[in-house]
């Protein structure tokens, strides 16, 4: 079964629809103000109460520091989606591990990651992060064959996603901007991505 990620929860109750749907990840934007969906660690700590415990709390950030690494540790995040850069100190701060996060245009850069054993897999996105953009996905060069999964991202929805799973077999897909509306995360379109995801699945073992 492809695992399900939905990224940029800005509310306890869109984290109700994630548990709700029964994703595996759910996302929160932290220290990246440019972003539409970014929050404080104090909205982080309220948004995963409200979720169910078995669901992957996923902090996303861009270039983080020490401090900002220790402060998302303190919050409970199990995991860290990094995209920027992965400052030697930030690794050593690490004591949960981490998604390495590449832009399509900076993908052979995960073979850096190969040996570090912090680093549980990889994130493939569009050249602009949570632009709802999508990219060509067979531009991916050389798929990790190290034995680290990864997670598709960049532009995916319900239309799309079924495709998408079937051209690349990820690991798991990540959406964001395809499961909003003009007022944020849509309850409706969450329920309709993870629906989609679920029946390609099914589709796969009867083929």
């Amino acid at each position: 079964m492809t695992k399900i990620k939905i990224c940029g929860l800005t509310t306890p109750q869109e984290a109700e629809w994630v548990s709700k749907s029964q994703a595996d990840y759910a996302g929160m934007v932290l220290f990246f103000p440019k972003s539409k969906r970014n929050i404080t660690i104090e909205q982080a700590k309220e948004i995963m109460i409200s979720m169910l415990p078995q669901i992957q709390k996923v902090a996303v950030v861009v270039s983080p520091s020490v401090l900002q690494i220790k402060e998302i540790q303190e919050a409970g995040f199990d995991i860290v989606q990094i995209h920027g850069q992965v400052l030697p100190e930030v690794l050593e701060t690490l004591r949960i591990p981490f998604l390495r996060a590449f832009n399509v245009d900076n993908m052979q850069e995960w073979e850096r990651y190969e040996a570090e054993p912090k680093c549980i897999g990889y994130v493939f996105d569009a050249v602009k992060p949570g632009s709802g953009e999508t990219f060509d996905w067979s531009s991916i060069p050389n798929l990790p064959e190290d034995g680290k999964p990864y997670l598709l991202a960049g532009g995916l929805n319900p239309v799309n996603v079924g495709s998408a799973i079937t051209v690349m077999q990820p690991y798991g897909v990540d959406v964001s901007s395809g499961v909003e509306n003009e007022n944020g995360k849509d309850e409706a379109l969450i329920k309709q991505f993870v629906t989609c995801v679920k029946e390609e699945a099914e589709e796969r073992k009867e083929r």
